[in-house]
């Protein structure tokens, strides 16, 4: 009897990630770079092309498939707005995805809801905040071991908390959004700006380690506003603890000391500061959430 499994795809905005498992666990992982940008068709194109090599490592059928999304996707699976890849706007991803997957259950949900499930299951924590910081900012909430505000409802959308009222303008077209002073890129655009030259990732992290000054400043800046973020939230639902991911963090493991340091100053009389950690699965929260919502739906 062939086995069925279980596929997660972790749609990117400059990467795609799949994992395939079975019952017994983890069979194949694979990731792929977004080519250079042209037309949603193109990337589609792509990402057939990357899951038809998926299916003949496998070489048995799928029976589920959960897709984590950082656009936003209306009920019937249209893409509404994606700021990172605009050129994707109105695209039928639900078609596409049925198209692909023709005898599978799919399911597209955002990838930081996602991903804030995961990784509250693999910290047996019930009321988690999650917050992945990548190429965006993403992140979810747990209430009571669920998803908040729900499935059908929207999605948690912290990358677009203002936390700046004067701040950077965000590619959703406000200022002062989280994701556009804390993301990745915004960091290190903010970190070539005080260095006055071009900010590789790594050389970003070295000076970090190395205590320069620019670099301690670019990224103190990410860290204040990720503990604004995590306050604010913290004031409304009161979870029990927070979790920072996303690749971008999981390379710079100082941000959760600075992100603690900054909640402390943050913290009212009587009231103690949330406590904030890594996220357990690095920088796969939202890939091991999609292989998740495949097994729930697969069931």
């Amino acid at each position: 009897m062939e086995t069925a499994h279980y596929l997660g795809i972790d749609v990117g905005g400059t990467k795609v990630a799949l994992r395939a498992e079975n019952d017994a666990g983890c069979v194949q992982e694979t990731s792929f770079a977004w080519a250079p940008r042209l037309s949603a068709a193109r990337d589609l194109d792509q990402l057939a092309e990357h899951v038809a090599k998926m299916r003949a490592l496998l070489g048995t059928p799928l029976r589920a498939v959960g897709v984590a999304m950082p656009a936003t996707v209306d009920a019937e699976g249209r893409v509404t707005a994606w700021p990172s890849r605009p050129e994707w706007t109105d695209v039928d991803f639900g078609a596409a995805l049925r198209k692909l997957f023709p005898e599978a259950a799919v399911v597209c949900a955002d990838d930081g809801d996602v991903g804030a499930l995961a990784e509250a299951r693999a910290a047996g924590c019930d009321d988690l905040l999650y917050i992945g910081v990548g190429t965006g900012i993403g992140g979810g909430l747990v209430l009571r071991g669920e998803p908040c505000p729900g499935l059908g409802r929207g999605s948690f959308e912290i990358g677009h908390v203002i936390v700046d009222l004067g701040g950077a303008r965000c590619v959703c077209g406000r200022r002062g959004c989280l994701q556009a002073i804390a993301s990745g890129p915004a960091t290190l655009r903010r970190a070539e700006l005080l260095r006055g030259a071009a900010v590789p990732f790594d050389e970003l992290r070295d000076a970090l380690q190395d205590e320069e000054s620019w670099a301690v400043t670019a990224i103190d800046q990410t860290c204040r506003a990720l503990a604004a973020a995590v306050a604010g939230v913290q004031e409304l639902v009161h979870p029990q603890r927070a979790l920072i991911g996303g690749g971008f963090a999981a390379g710079i493991p100082e941000i959760i000391d600075r992100v603690a340091a900054h909640l402390a100053a943050l913290a009212r009389p009587g009231h103690d500061p949330l406590p904030v950690a890594p996220a357990k699965l690095g920088g796969l929260s939202s890939l091991h959430g999609a292989v998740s919502l495949a097994r729930l739906i697969g069931q």
